[in-house]
Formats: C-alpha cells, sequence, structure tokens
C-alpha cells in the first residue's frame, strides 16, 4: 500500500513516569524491513490566558534537555483517559491560579510527527478571575503577565522557543 508502514514486531525499551519508548520492526511499502523507535506521550493541553487589559500571563520555568529558563503559557500534561478541555481547565487553575468564563478550542498540533505520539490541545482563556495558585510537586514556575501584542512580537523574533507557546499565540492573534 502506498504511503504506508507495517507493524511486523515491537519491543518496548522503557517505560517512564511520563514517556514509553519502543522500537519497532516495520515493513516499507517496497517490501524492505527497517525499525521505527518511538515515544509514546499521554499528550496535553496549553492555555493562552488574556485578560480584560490585552494582556497574557504566561510562566517561566527551568526546562532540563535545555538547561535553560524558557518562557511558555500555561500547559501540561494529560492524565490517563482524561478530557483535554477538562486538563486544560485545571493547569490554568494550577499553574497561574485563574479561572476563565470563557474557554474556546484553538486546535491541536503534532510537536514532533517523526518519533512522538505526543498531541497537545490549545484553548484560549478570557474572563479571567484569580485564586491560588496550587502546582504540582516540584514544580517551580514565575508567572509573569505582558501584552499580548508583546508576545506576538517576542514569537515573531525568536525570542521564544517554545512550539506549542509559539502557535497558540498566533492562532489566538488570528482567532481575535
Amino acid at each position: 500500500m502506498h504511503l504506508c508502514e507495517k507493524k511486523l514486531s515491537g519491543e518496548q525499551i522503557f517505560k517512564g513516569r511520563v514517556v514509553d519508548l519502543s522500537v519497532d520492526k516495520v515493513e516499507l511499502e517496497d517490501g524492505k524491513i527497517t525499525t521505527r523507535e518511538l515515544i509514546t506521550h499521554p499528550g496535553g493541553v496549553c492555555v493562552v490566558p488574556l485578560n480584560e487589559k490585552g494582556e497574557i500571563y504566561m510562566v517561566k520555568q527551568f526546562r532540563y534537555p535545555f538547561s535553560s529558563v524558557l518562557l511558555e503559557i500555561p500547559a501540561g500534561k494529560l492524565e490517563k483517559g482524561e478530557d483535554h478541555r477538562e486538563c486544560g481547565i485545571r493547569e490554568l487553575k494550577e499553574e497561574i491560579g485563574a479561572e476563565a468564563e470563557y474557554f474556546e478550542y484553538l486546535g491541536c498540533l503534532y510537536p514532533t510527527v517523526a518519533y512522538d505520539t505526543e498531541i497537545i490541545h490549545m484553548y484560549l482563556a478570557k474572563g479571567l478571575s484569580f485564586g491560588e495558585q496550587s502546582l504540582d510537586d516540584g514544580e517551580f514556575i514565575d508567572v509573569i503577565k505582558m501584552p499580548f501584542e508583546q508576545a506576538v512580537e517576542m514569537v515573531m523574533k525568536n525570542e521564544i522557543p517554545d512550539a506549542k507557546t509559539q502557535l497558540a499565540i498566533l492562532k489566538a492573534k488570528l482567532f481575535l
């Protein structure tokens, strides 16, 4: 079959808290056999929280793979069987202490299509009211707010490298 690969076998190499890694043998459409490394991830959600003054709330946190602090929108991992809208509502409350009257779906993205099953769902949150943060154990973040247009400019100047943050901000800009 054209543009199709048939899985012949698979071996789980690693089972982790966030991701699993397997190595599969696949048959290509020309009959050749090769391997595919596959990371299985439960997926996640990210939220663009905007207040009535046109300001966006973002988080700064240390990201181990890059040994640096990154600026991102609130986001988190889906729990097994969790609805992505409910996850977004939960993450908004946990990370910045906010609830939203308006929660609009902006679509999803596949951040790494060659070897990872992760799908990230994006939301726009407006009509914000604030309470207390409730960060996960071992989660350390700073919440900042800035004009939404400044965040758009930062994306366009490559000052925000995180893919989910870039795409969600630009989609929100077009949506608005």
